[in-house]
């Protein structure tokens, strides 16, 4: 096949930026730091967002919508919020020829205004715990803009809940973090994630803990695939999202956030991508099996169609490209870049032999199958290869994580992946002197791989790494 993207072990951020463009999965947009996300692209990540919705709902969370315009004075409530956002917030100051009264914010999260809502809609314990979810754009002004990891506007789901404790709240932050997230991230995108708990100098601005789920990309780096935060009462307290209690008298409620976005798109590329294009997981494709005519024959068009229908009735996303006045080894090649899992190549040879010849995205593999047994070739390999995906980016990521004693060592590790360390010996010093070289303590984690409750538990392992 003929050589169309930089290869990851040459130029990997070239490599990236021709995968979106050659895949035709997004473009930038006219404004620096945006992206336009093409069909390809979209379908993707409305793939992601059944998978996602479904899992919210059966967490019991309702979405609604909120408005992009947030009046400045929204966000001056929370101090730390406002603080954490000022540098990335893009405000409108004027609307219908005239300057406003009060500029508006154009949403970077919905914290703030969802808060002057629950506190509407909150009286009484009998209405908590309340829990919502939107989808919607949001914006942040990116100065160094990179598609899907990092732009100006992006698409995401953001959660917001309101509880009557603080053990109900963190018990649901979590249950969000693992039964939501971490499930979704591992059984649909085939990424093992770490899951842990940022640190005080990396955590939500605002809130009193933040969970992140962390992914390794190709290149050993890190990236954060999604967040949860317990926000304590501070947004309660701000916005006055109080209730009267079971017990009598009033008391202010308990709130999270929690939030993917179009940067797991990025993930997804940068997790299973190769030299040859994109690979999607089968559970999450759009496409699972794309049927291919090779070129025109007796019955060939005929036969395609019929394996089409009869891979849709057995419930596989299936596609036919049956286009004979293009080449077929250029509709191949595309075929290879968008990552359909599956290809079933059909012409009049293998026809005539009653065969038709199954493509795996996975390794490349071509075998000849009898028609009859396609089908059921086609659904094994599925199942397969979306545990093979898995299996490959988890010895990739064992492979590049190192367990070091010392700041230094974990510093120099980073280099090349991820690096634990005690968090003893790090601390929040080193996390400072880290992060002057570019390095960041991802998350820290127990030494069984569980959450911690906090960053003073002793006996934490920290995992350290340079991110996107």
């Amino acid at each position: 096949m003929a050589r169309v993207l930089t290869p990851r072990a040459e130029d990997f951020p070239r490599w990236y930026q021709d995968l979106i463009a050659k895949a035709q999965l997004a473009d930038n947009g006219p404004v620096r730091g945006t992206m336009v996300i093409r069909p390809a692209g979209y379908s993707i990540w409305e793939r992601m967002q059944a998978e996602m919705d479904a899992r919210i709902k059966v967490a019991g969370a309702e979405n609604a919508y909120f408005p992009l315009f947030i009046p400045e004075s929204y966000l001056k409530r929370e101090a730390d919020h406002v603080e954490g956002f000022s540098p990335e917030l893009a405000v409108v100051t004027h609307g219908g020829g005239k300057q406003l009264a009060e500029p508006v914010v154009v949403r970077p999260t919905s914290e703030t205004v969802i808060g002057e809502f629950m506190a509407k809609w909150v009286d009484s314990y009998r209405d908590l715990p309340l829990l919502l979810n939107q989808w919607a754009n949001v914006v942040r002004w990116e100065l160094r803009p990179r598609v899907f990891l990092r732009t100006s506007e992006f698409l995401w789901q953001e959660g917001h809940t309101a509880h009557a404790s603080e053990e109900d709240a963190r018990s649901y932050a979590r249950k969000i973090l693992h039964e939501v997230y971490e499930d979704f991230m591992v059984g649909v995108l085939g990424i093992p994630v770490v899951v842990g708990r940022k640190t005080n100098r990396e955590r939500f601005a605002g809130a009193t803990s933040t969970y992140t789920l962390e992914g390794m990309m190709g290149d050993g780096k890190a990236l954060q695939m999604g967040t949860s935060h317990e926000l304590g009462q501070n947004f309660a307290k701000a916005f006055d999202i109080s209730f009267s209690a079971a017990s009598g008298g009033v008391e202010h409620a308990w709130t999270t956030s929690w939030g993917t976005s179009t940067r797991m798109l990025g993930g997804l590329i940068m997790s299973h991508g190769d030299d040859n294009g994109l690979r999607v997981p089968p559970r999450l494709a759009p496409i699972q099996a794309y049927v291919m005519v090779v070129k025109d024959g007796d019955g060939v068009a005929a036969a395609a169609a019929k394996l089409r229908d009869a891979l849709r009735d057995a419930g596989v996303r299936v596609g036919l490209d049956d286009r004979v006045d293009t080449a077929f080894g250029r509709r191949a090649v595309d075929a290879e870049l968008k990552g359909y899992p599956v290809r079933i190549e059909v012409g009049p040879r293998d026809l005539a032999a009653g065969n038709a010849v199954v493509v795996r995205r996975f390794d490349s593999s071509k075998t000849p199958v009898p028609v009859a047994d396609v089908v059921g070739r086609v659904l094994a390999a599925l199942e397969e290869d979306q545990q093979r995906m898995h299996d490959e980016a988890l010895a990739f990521r064992e492979s590049r994580t190192f367990e070091v004693s010392t700041l230094a060592e974990a510093i120099e590790a980073s280099a090349n992946g991820w690096a634990r360390v005690p968090w003893s010996a790090v601390g929040v010093d080193g996390e400072a002197e880290a992060n002057g070289k570019a390095v960041t303590v991802r998350c820290l984690v127990r030494a069984d791989g569980s959450v911690p409750d906090s960053q003073d538990e002793p006996d934490l392992i920290a995992i350290l790494g340079r991110s996107y």
